[in-house]
């Protein structure tokens, strides 16, 4: 790609973010300026309609080109670098423009503050960050060392090698906590570009982060659905507190990863076993297609998680717990008014996921802008409505 034509992509780029409403006039240079297509590799894959489709610089490049100005996420790693893994899971990401915008906009930051951030990935957001503050005022900590190499690479070629790229574990307060040149290690911001746990935010970013200091992360619940943290830091740094900002979708953080133990150790006989027949009025298709309600549900119920299993004109929901102690199917018909549920265990699962979708439902099915997160360095972490008074715990035994 030319100087010009890419000038060009960079430009139209901004152009359509901005139309969008989600990218700030102050970030609008450094999107500009920032030449997406140096972060990607000779090949990557681009989601399409939900699936991950190749694009390849040798054989087609001006695909290859045109992916990296397009409103989508790029997968730059599968399965932590295991080329022979099969490509079951992505782990690193050039993140969607739409969401590194309106990250980025969160933050609000002003000249001269020094800004942290968890996940580097291949080095576009911090990068824009560098653009916009200062190569020496942006930290950037990633916990994979091929990824952390590639990403110092690609950072030198866009004339930004002066961002500090530490390898180690973004959680840990230990990692450049000492600064550079007897700089106190603390940011203004920090910012992550992997989601944590709902019930896992790192105490450490509240130690990482300067009293009245902003932090930005993507969050989720086990159970389903994401959305994006502001949290303030309070003056005696001890809590941090804010509103979510909206949905959100990243990569987990990888000490967060959850592996589900296979199905025979809920049941290790034929379903139904033992199991309890009833009928609910709830499809659980509703909650499947709804993000917001997965999050709501997941928020109260931090320890159940889904499987979904479509057979012929029938889906069915499985739902456990991570204990290993209980679950429950429910079978979803369409054109039906009562579906089949199958519940077994010292807890009725699905029992609890409908009295937590009721008192969504009944709460007007609030958004994520009427949801609000508590972190403090004791280690709790508190989901609230509306304000932190009123945490949500619908479902609490």
């Amino acid at each position: 790609m030319s100087g010009d034509l890419a000038a060009g992509a960079r430009v139209a780029l901004a152009d359509r973010l901005a139309e969008a409403g989600v990218l700030d006039a102050g970030w609008r240079g450094s999107f500009e300026a920032v030449a997406r297509h140096l972060f990607l590799p000779p090949v990557y894959w681009e989601f399409v309609d939900g699936a991950a489709v190749r694009r390849d610089q040798g054989t087609d490049p001006e695909e290859w080109l045109a992916g990296a100005y397009r409103d989508t996420a790029a997968i730059t790693q599968w399965d932590d670098g295991d080329e022979g893994g099969g490509q079951r899971d992505f782990t690193s990401s050039l993140s969607m423009p739409t969401m590194v915008a309106r990250m980025l906009g969160d933050l609000d930051v002003e000249d001269g503050h020094r800004v942290r951030e968890v996940g580097t990935g291949p080095g576009f957001n911090a990068a824009l960050l560098a653009h916009r503050l200062g190569a020496e005022q942006v930290v950037s900590v990633e916990i994979d060392e091929a990824v952390a190499r590639c990403a110092r690479g690609n950072l030198a070629a866009a004339g930004l090698g002066g961002v500090e790229v530490l390898l180690g574990d973004g959680a840990d307060a230990a990692v450049g906590a000492d600064g550079v040149d007897g700089v106190d290690g603390r940011a203004d911001r920090l910012i992550a570009t992997c989601s944590s746990l709902l019930t896992d935010v790192p105490v450490a970013w509240l130690e990482q982060t300067v009293p009245g200091g902003v932090i930005v992360a993507p969050t989720a619940t086990l159970f389903g659905g994401g959305a994006t943290a502001r949290l303030r830091v309070a003056d005696d740094g001890r809590s941090a507190s804010g509103r979510f900002t909206g949905a959100a979708d990243f990569m987990r953080m990888r000490q967060q990863r959850y592996q589900a133990p296979p199905v025979d150790a809920y049941l290790p006989g034929e379903w139904p076993g033992d199991a309890t027949p009833s009928l609910t009025g709830l499809d659980p298709e509703d909650i499947g297609d709804s993000w917001l309600a997965q999050f709501a549900i997941g928020a109260a119920l931090p320890d159940l998680y889904y499987r979904r299993a479509p057979y012929r004109d029938t889906v069915t929901w499985w739902f456990f717990d991570t204990a290993v102690t209980s679950w429950a199917t429910v079978d979803s018909v369409p054109g039906q008014a009562e579906f089949d549920v199958r519940q077994t265990g010292p807890r009725r699962l699905w029992e609890e996921i409908h009295t937590a979708w009721q008192a969504w439902d009944k709460a007007g099915r609030p958004g994520y802008d009427r949801f609000g997160l508590t972190v403090t360095t004791a280690g709790t972490r508190t989901l609230w409505l509306d304000n932190p008074d009123h945490p949500w715990n619908p479902t609490a035994r």
